[in-house]
Order: structure tokens, then sequence, then C-alpha cells
């Protein structure tokens, strides 16, 4: 965690990954993020993975460091005391739906200037999850094996940390225009849009728009470039690409099959060097030299040989495996260790990013529901001790 955000404080009011990943970005670089909870917590509460004593691995790894105020939404006076906190801070980033009580227009009338981020589904208010945009915008049918004609669903929902990262992005840019005077605005960030946006820009859209075609699978091939996963003499398998000129030459260095690869160069007239499309385009031919070249070394003297010659690769792993083998994983500076409300401790990344020039706070855990309840009713919200007390009375807040 560092401090750059240090006077910004966010509502959020959502569940799942997009926008709980947003505020998290967030807090990790200094915002004080204050999440209104269900009393009993949201859909995602309990949500796999979870730890023995039931508590949810997922939610406490998205809610670190922010702070919870437990609100019984399910009563007009509770979502109204959600309404009020978040026009009184002034930033929410939510994903409730564009017409529930959290509409901009309900909070724009609270407060003109209220900034709101919304992460959807569709933008045309269609629910959709990563799994189901995924589907729909072709990428199940460019994964897998290439001899198979099912769709293949990969595991890391991509869009949905996608759209996590815009959303935080999209929060700073409506802060520092409304800063600039142009007022407060909604932003409207729908995976399915994150998911078109983001395939466009991988020159997909045009592609498939331009020549009616859909781009087909390769298995574990690099599309337009060399890669591949090989299988050393000891078993273990390794991820080894080769994008640009320099680490095409430290693989052919590393295998030491630079006259193999220059006898290829000269049957076909070409040269792989400068061109990694051709790389792809003759992948059979190369994938069977450096196959072989890797087949006849054990891991270690192909990591050792790898690293000389700067070769991008990695040996294939389980996440336990590298949490204990690399500590470029493991013990990375970016983690601490931290108890959490899983009763477990554990390595626990802070901010991704890292500035040198500032020293880094260690993250620290979910909050408990409604931990911070009666702090930020006082604090932010002004109430006074009787009328929170009323509002736990009456059942409309928990304090945890």
């Amino acid at each position: 965690m560092y401090d750059l955000l240090r006077n910004l404080t966010v509502v959020e009011g959502a569940s799942f990954v997009a926008a709980p990943s947003a505020t998290l970005h967030l807090q990790q670089m200094g915002a004080d993020v204050i999440r209104f909870d269900p009393i009993g917590g949201g859909p995602d509460f309990t949500r796999w993975p979870r730890a023995e004593n039931g508590a949810s691995y997922y939610w406490e790894g998205l809610n670190k460091g922010k702070k919870s105020v437990a609100i019984n939404l399910g009563s007009p006076r509770g979502r109204e005391l959600a309404q009020d906190l978040a026009a009184t801070v002034g930033r929410l980033v939510t994903n409730y739906p564009v017409n529930s009580f959290l509409s901009h227009e309900r909070l724009q009338a609270k407060r003109p200037d209220m900034i709101t981020v919304r992460v959807m589904g569709w933008s045309d208010g269609g629910n959709a999850l990563d799994y189901t945009v995924n589907a729909a915008v072709g990428v199940p049918g460019m994964t897998g094996p290439a001899d198979s004609d099912r769709p293949v669903n990969h595991v890391l929902p991509a869009w949905d940390l996608a759209t996590g990262l815009y959303a935080a992005f999209a929060l700073l840019a409506a802060e520092r225009a409304r800063d600039a005077g142009s007022g407060g605005c909604e932003v409207k960030v729908p995976l399915g849009d994150i998911a078109l946006s983001s395939l466009a820009a991988l020159g997909q859209v045009g592609e498939s728009y331009i020549t009616g075609r859909d781009r087909p699978r390769y298995g574990n091939d690099l599309y337009g470039a060399f890669g591949r996963d090989f299988t050393a003499a000891d078993g273990a398998r390794v991820m080894v690409t080769a994008i640009s000129q320099k680490q095409w030459n430290g693989l052919l260095a590393a295998l030491a099959i630079t006259d193999k690869v220059m006898a290829l160069e000269s049957a076909l007239g070409l040269s792989f060097a400068k061109d990694e499309g051709l790389r792809f385009d003759h992948r059979e031919a190369l994938n069977a030299i450096v196959g072989a070249a890797i087949a006849e070394r054990p891991l270690a003297a192909l990591a050792e040989a790898f690293e000389d010659n700067g070769v991008t690769w990695a040996p294939y792993r389980s996440l336990s495996e590298g949490l204990r083998q690399d500590p470029r994983i493991g013990e990375n500076p970016i983690s601490s260790m931290v108890d959490h409300l899983t009763g477990t401790r554990y390595p626990t990344p802070g901010a991704a990013g890292t500035i040198p020039q500032r020293p880094r706070v260690e993250p620290t855990r979910a909050p408990h529901l409604g931990e911070h309840s009666e702090q930020i009713l006082a604090d932010v919200m002004g109430l006074s001790t009787a009328q929170i007390g009323l509002l736990v009375q009456d059942g409309i807040v928990s304090l945890g």
C-alpha cells in the first residue's frame, strides 16, 4: 500500500470481482474505501474458495484494507442510509443495476456533483458474467487443443479483472474532471464493452470483420510468433517463447541449434531472425528442432542455459509449488504475512505497482462485517451517538 490517494475516500456497494477489485486498487494506493454490506453479508461473502471455518479466502482477498458498514438494505430506511453515505462522500463504485436505489439520478438529487462508476454486464443493462461475455465474443472458440471443436473456458476472469482496472481509472478521471470544474458524472463500465474494446485493441475485431473468418485454435502455440510448451529429459514441462530477435537468438544459442535452424532457413530461402511471423508460419518444423533439443536436457540444465542466454521461459507448475519454490512468487516484496478472517496467515500482496521513492505500507486484513459502522456513521456522516443507537435498535445497522 502507498499513500498517493490518502485524501481520497470512496464508497463501495458491490459484490463479486470487477467492482471490488476496482476499489481494492484504489485502496492499495492509499484511498479510504468504505463498503456498505448487507447485514449477514452479500452474495459473495462466503464464496469459494473457503477455509475450514467457512470464511471465504475469495472475499477476504478482494476486500483487504477496506472498511465495512453493515446495513439492512432490505428496508427503505437502510437503502436511504446507503444513499446518504454515498452522497456524503461523493464517490461510489457499484455493480447495482442502473434503475436500483443506487441509480445515479437518485444520488445526484442528493448531491449534484456525484461521481458514480457503475460496473455492468452489457451496455443495454443485460446481465452477464465473465464466462458469458467470454462465450459471446468468441474467445472459447480460440482456446484449447487444435483438434477439438468444443468451447474451452479459461479459469482466469479476464474481463472482470480488466473491468476492475478500468473502473478504478475511470473514477480517478472523473475526479480529475470534477476538480477542474466539470461537475460530477456517471461512468458505466460494462464487461461486454471491456471485452470488445480489448479484442479490438489486439487487432481481432478488424481481422474478423474484414476477412469474415475467426481465429482458429492453435493449442499452446503462441499466435503470430514462436512459443509453445515442451517436455524436458526428466519429464518437466516448460513454456518457451521468442518474440524479439534477441530472444530468438538467445534461444538458439541456449539449445546449440543455430546450425540446424540456419539449414532450415537455407532450404526455405528465408530468415526467421527478423520476422516473428515466419517463425509462426513454420512452427511445426521449428517446434521439432527446439523440442528435440529440449528433450535431451533435464530441467536444471535447461534453466541454466536459458538464464545464461536471456531466454523468455518458465517451468509449468502449480500455484502451491510456485509459492514454495520461486522467491519471485512466494517471497515477492509486494507481499507481507497477514492474519486473516479465515484464521489463517499467508503471504498477502499489497499494491502491484512499486514506487521506489516511497515507503510501502504492509496490507491489512479484510474487515468483519460492520466492523466500522459506528466510526463511519459518526465521523463521515456526522450522526450522533443517539442517532446511531436508534439505527442499531431498529435493526437498520449492525455494529459487527
